[in-house]
């Protein structure tokens, strides 16, 4: 976890939750804020959930001790909790880039379509692993491209209309596009199964796995370059640069240890349902299922007509 950056200049605490935000958190708060922050306000969300934000002038420096005070509470009372300092507390990103299987979508793209080919089982063993950094996850890919060699290629459009958005995606898409924020989708996933969904659902930018097929069959090998943990890293670092976005104001999302790079690069690197290891090394956490909580840390709400 990066602790944000001390001294003076705007502080934001954003607030999510599946559940009612208790009042005795919110006190303790606004008390603990204010042990390094003055003028501070709050300001509950329109959202589909119960949602807040603090904002404040920073007098002090943050210290680990100051920062968990503030944020192990509400994780021990069930709030999704961020801290941001500088521009993006005060702008909120300019750039968010998600992981897809599990975090912009619901399930698993190759999953579903091992399912249809009757191999679920032990692709679904391999992508769990991966997913938890046990296993190199080019390797992985590989040898769960392997398991479905064979398989009819109309499989992926199957598999594609089984696939739903997380709860909160395309809002969380259509708030960023309403302040002029790109969204970006990096995924150990397929173009195959993506492209038409992405392009539906309004996102800016996809990167994802090429499948081999040949004679209406998939032959169970990749098509190009693997898009790994290094590769979403460099491919975040890619289209802010295009945007001339800093990194400081790009966030990213994701649950499995290869999107590790992705987060420590970013401004805020967020945990979405994510396995233990990636909790504990992003930024914050969100566990109430909603993907839109993303906006909720930077004060995005509906307006009155949504």
């Amino acid at each position: 976890m990066k602790i944000p950056g001390g001294g003076a200049g705007p502080v934001r605490l954003g607030l999510a939750s599946s559940r009612p935000l208790p009042t005795a958190y919110l006190e303790h708060a606004r008390l603990i804020l204010g042990q390094a922050a003055t003028n501070i306000t709050f300001r509950s969300l329109r959202a589909p959930f119960p949602a807040a934000t603090f904002v404040g002038e920073l007098t002090g420096e943050i210290t680990e001790a100051w920062l968990a005070e503030l944020i192990s509470p509400a994780t021990a009372v069930g709030i999704d909790a961020a801290l941001t300092t500088g521009q993006l507390a005060e702008q909120g990103p300019q750039l968010i880039v998600t992981d897809v299987d599990s975090t912009f979508i619901t399930g698993e793209g190759l999953d579903l379509i091992a399912e249809k080919a009757g191999v679920s089982e032990g692709v679904s063993a391999i992508t769990e692993r991966a997913m938890a950094g046990e296993l190199d996850f080019a390797a992985s890919l590989r040898e769960r491209l392997s398991l479905i060699e064979g398989a009819d290629a109309r499989l992926i459009d199957a598999a594609r209309a089984e696939i739903r958005p997380s709860p909160g995606a395309l809002r969380l898409v259509r708030l960023a596009h309403d302040r002029g924020v790109k969204i970006g989708l990096v995924s150990g996933g397929f173009h195959e199964v993506l492209d038409e969904l992405v392009t539906h659902w309004g996102v800016d930018y996809l990167a994802a796995n090429r499948m081999e097929i040949a004679g209406g069959k998939l032959t169970g090998k990749p098509s190009g370059p693997i898009i790994d943990r290094a590769a979403k890293a460099h491919t975040v670092r890619r289209w802010a640069a295009e945007l001339g976005v800093p990194h400081e104001l790009v966030v990213c999302a994701g649950d499995g240890a290869n999107d590790l790079d992705m987060l420590a690069l970013a401004g805020l690197g967020i945990a979405y349902n994510a396995k233990p290891t990636v909790r504990e090394q992003a930024d914050a956490a969100i566990t109430c299922g909603r993907l839109d909580a993303i906006a909720t840390m930077f004060g995005w709400e509906d307006t009155p007509e949504h």
